[in-house]
C-alpha cells in the first residue's frame, strides 16, 4: 500500500504595528489584515515601546476598524505596567471584542527602560509572577498572591473570566523555558535566523515538558518582497542592522554562521553612517536573517522558518500597506485559523 504524507498544519501570518508610525499607517495595516482575513483570520501584533504610541489605545482603534482582525498586545513589560493593569486592559478589550484579543508579556527593551529610569531586576522571576497573576485573574478567580515582586490581595476582575491567551516574548534559555512552562505561546524577536529559532524552541520544549502541554510558537521575521531582489533587501538593511548591532544577538549570529562585525556596525549607527551600515548588512546577512527578495526567495525563506517549528510568522520590518500586501499574497495558499 502506498503511504501518504501527512501535511503539516498551515502556517499563520501576522502583521505588526510598532507604534513609531502615525494612525494612517495603522489604518493601512488593518485594511491589509482585514483583506487577508477573508481567507484566514489575521492577527495584528501591536508592540509596546516606551515613548511610542500607546498600544492599548491602538489595539482598541484597530479592533473597532475591523470585524475580523485579532490583536496581540506585545510585549507588555511588568516593569512599566503592573500585570493587574495589563490584564485589566486585555480583558476589557476582550469583553468589547470577544475572542479577538491576546496578551503578551516581556521584559521590555533595555534602552527604553533605562531612558525612563526603570531597572529590570530578576526578569525570569518577575515574568513568572506576572504570568501567574494574569492567569488567575483571567480565570475569574479572587487572587491572593504574594511574590518577590508583586502582591495581590483577594481581588478579582469585574468582567469575570475571559479566554485571553497569554504569550511571553523570550530569547534567553531560562525565559524560553518559562514560556513553555507557563504561557500559551512564545514569540521570538526579530532578526533571528531559522537556526536560532530551532535552538530557542528546543529550550521552549523543555519548559513544555514541565508544564505538561504544547504551546503556540511565533516569531517576528523581517519580510520584504519585490520582483527586484535588491529593492526588497534595501528596505531592510538599516532596520536589520539596528537589531543585529546588539551584543545579545551574538548567539544568533553564531548559530546562523553569519560573519558580522557588530562593533563596527554599532559605531556606524552612532555616526549615522548609513553607507557603512548598508555595506555591513550585505546580501548574505539579509538572506540568513530575513525573508527578503523575490516572491520565490521569500516563499522559500518563510518555509525555512516554518520548518524550524513556528506556527505563526509576524511579517516585520515594513509597515506600508503595499509591501505588506505582497507578503500576504505569498502566504494566501497557506492561510490557517487563528490561535486561541
Amino acid at each position: 500500500m502506498k503511504s501518504e504524507a501527512i501535511a503539516a498544519p498551515p502556517m499563520r501570518l501576522g502583521l505588526p504595528f510598532d507604534g513609531s508610525d502615525p494612525p494612517e499607517t495603522l489604518r493601512g495595516i488593518v485594511a491589509a489584515a482585514d483583506a487577508a482575513s477573508a481567507a484566514a483570520p489575521t492577527n495584528l501584533w501591536i508592540a509596546s515601546h516606551l515613548f511610542h504610541r500607546e498600544p492599548i489605545a491602538c489595539a482598541a482603534a484597530a479592533l473597532g476598524m475591523s470585524r475580523h482582525v485579532g490583536v496581540v498586545l506585545m510585549a507588555i513589560s511588568p516593569y512599566a505596567v503592573h500585570p493587574v493593569y495589563a490584564t485589566m486592559a486585555a480583558a476589557t478589550l476582550d469583553e468589547l471584542f470577544p475572542g479577538r484579543v491576546q496578551l503578551c508579556f516581556g521584559t521590555g527593551a533595555p534602552r527604553d527602560l533605562e531612558a525612563a529610569g526603570i531597572v529590570a531586576e530578576q526578569p525570569v522571576q518577575t515574568l513568572r509572577e506576572t504570568l501567574e497573576i494574569s492567569r488567575e485573574l483571567l480565570a475569574g478567580n479572587a487572587v491572593d498572591y504574594s511574590g518577590q515582586r508583586f502582591r495581590v490581595s483577594g481581588r478579582r476582575l469585574a468582567m469575570g473570566a475571559r479566554a485571553v491567551p497569554l504569550w511571553l516574548a523570550a530569547s534567553s534559555p531560562r525565559m524560553l523555558e518559562l514560556a513553555g512552562e507557563k504561557a500559551d505561546g512564545v514569540v521570538i524577536s526579530a532578526g533571528t535566523s531559522p537556526a536560532f529559532v530551532r535552538w530557542a524552541l528546543d529550550n521552549v520544549r523543555r519548559g513544555e515538558q514541565r508544564g505538561g502541554r504544547a504551546i503556540e510558537k511565533a516569531a517576528l521575521v523581517f519580510c520584504s518582497v519585490d520582483d527586484d531582489e535588491s529593492t526588497a533587501h534595501d528596505r531592510l538593511r538599516r532596520r536589520l542592522g539596528y537589531v543585529l548591532r546588539g551584543q545579545h544577538h551574538a548567539r544568533n549570529l553564531d548559530l546562523a554562521g553569519t560573519t558580522l562585525d557588530q562593533a563596527a556596525l554599532a559605531r556606524a549607527f552612532d555616526r549615522e553612517d548609513w553607507d557603512e551600515v548598508a555595506a555591513l548588512i550585505n546580501d548574505d546577512v539579509l538572506r540568513r536573517h530575513c525573508a527578503s527578495g523575490t516572491p520565490q526567495q521569500v516563499r522559500a525563506a518563510l518555509s525555512a522558518y516554518r520548518v524550524a517549528g513556528l506556527d505563526e510568522i509576524v511579517a516585520y520590518g515594513v509597515q506600508e500597506r503595499e509591501p505588506l500586501e505582497k507578503v500576504l499574497a505569498i502566504m494566501k495558499p497557506q492561510g490557517g485559523a487563528r490561535a486561541t
